[in-house]
């Protein structure tokens, strides 16, 4: 039988590996407390400026800057989604915290997967080219990648050049974008653009299967924070300040 989605992983694995995501969407939403919210400092004379200049009110700036925050968490989770996926490819296996993200079973590739290509600085690029490296030499038909989901262009070379002023390169060390890892593994040019397009119908069957569970309460960090002003009477952009740097001077005054 045919798979319904897309050609190279099965039906079930797809849907298991969206299920993930949406766990992960779930737990990122239901984190955002107001403890947590607080967590890095809020540069609330930024949002001023964010208020004026861009004619937003206080709640949407607010819930924006939620967003923002689940958006950072939910990236991470993006990566994990395709190191999934790849996974579930015939001879393939993901890493599970074993040092490298992706690799075949006859230990002939291991891959590091970024989501996108500008996530690393150049002391992270080291470090991965000398663990590329490292396995590259311990395992002597293994072709080791750094891969880039969403790269600029479309690439399968070897990786060499200057990183914090030293000159690296090995025989068998690459870097690929996410369409060529893609095709690599499937064997099929067009495995990634087949999952972009599976993902709008496989998203919706997954979410028809399932019941809403209206227990979660999202983004509760607002809601919070405004029950706060009620009784202080500041206004919300106050009422984080406050709670974020009383302690400074005058602050404890608003």
């Amino acid at each position: 039988m045919a798979n319904k989605y897309v050609n190279f992983i099965s039906d079930v694995h797809l849907l298991n590996c969206i299920e993930n995501l949406h766990k992960a969407y779930l737990r990122a939403k239901n984190n955002i407390s107001k403890k947590s919210f607080y967590t890095n400092k809020v540069d609330t004379i930024k949002l001023t400026f964010d208020a004026k200049f861009n004619d937003i009110s206080e709640d949407d700036l607010i819930q924006s800057e939620i967003l923002r925050q689940i958006d950072k968490s939910i990236n991470n989770s993006i990566g994990t989604f395709h190191e999934q996926i790849l996974g579930g490819i015939q001879g393939y296996e993901v890493g599970n915290m074993s040092g490298f993200d992706i690799k075949a079973n006859d230990d002939t590739l291991f891959a590091d997967i970024k989501n996108k290509h500008n996530t690393m600085n150049s002391s992270s690029a080291e470090a991965l080219f000398q663990k590329l490296a490292r396995y590259a030499n311990d395992y002597k038909k293994a072709q080791c990648y750094w891969v880039q989901i969403l790269a600029k262009g479309s690439f399968n070379e070897h990786w060499k050049g200057e990183i914090n002023g030293k000159e690296y390169s090995h025989s068998r060390v690459f870097k690929i974008s996410g369409d060529q890892f893609y095709a690599l593994l499937s064997g099929q040019n067009d495995a990634l653009v087949q999952l972009y397009k599976a993902l709008p119908k496989a998203i919706n069957d997954y979410l028809k299967s399932i019941e809403k569970d209206d227990s979660i309460k999202e983004n509760s960090a607002l809601d919070e924070i405004t029950a706060k002003t009620e009784k202080s009477k500041r206004t919300i952009l106050e009422q984080i300040t406050f709670e974020n740097y009383s302690y400074y001077l005058g602050f404890d005054k608003l």
